[in-house]
């Protein structure tokens, strides 16, 4: 049973599963897939991810382990859920945001029609990098008129200084390495 944070912390480690040279040369991919797969952690990692959320109308999941984090947040905290998207995925876009990742650029979308003024939001994703993600989508939503309440991660890599690119934001992440 999951009952501190060290506890939880010690659990991620566990699970966590290191990938050298993935998707390139170079890059350590941390493969959450098995924190996914394994139940007692799940519940342990969304009730974590939404435990500091104050008041907030909707959930918005980034492409694409933030959907699955987004989707079980959004259902414990019984609110809508939005999904962000890579390019070409969604039939009609409202805006579109590009950033810098550790290993490139790229860029994600919001459906149009999806986000009301005036609404706050929480982000969610799986890791927190370079900050360039979870900063395109802040301005996503804030440009769609709602407001980013709070920004939840399962994992920091804090080498490469992502929450720099998020200063001023409220972060809250499960663990950093």
């Amino acid at each position: 049973m999951v009952r501190t944070r060290s506890d939880l912390a010690a659990l991620l480690v566990s699970l966590i599963r290191e990938v050298p040279n993935f998707p390139q040369p170079g890059v350590l991919f941390r493969d959450l897939a098995p924190v996914f797969a394994d139940a007692t952690a799940f519940r342990a990692v969304v009730e974590a991810l939404i435990a500091p959320a104050q008041r907030v109308d909707v959930v918005i999941g980034v492409e694409a382990r933030g959907f699955l984090l987004g989707a079980a947040a959004a259902y414990a905290l019984g609110t809508g859920v939005v999904g962000v998207r890579k390019p070409g995925k969604l039939p009609v876009v409202c805006d579109s945001e590009g950033y810098v990742l550790e290993y490139g650029v790229a860029s994600l979308e919001l459906a149009d029609g999806v986000l009301r003024s005036g609404q706050r939001a929480l982000v969610v994703d799986d890791i927190l990098a370079t900050g360039g993600t979870a900063a395109a989508t802040c301005a996503l939503v804030e440009r769609a008129g709602a407001t980013v309440g709070g920004i939840a991660v399962l994992l920091e890599i804090a080498s490469l200084g992502g929450r720099d690119r998020l200063a001023g934001r409220s972060l809250h992440v499960l663990l950093s390495v």
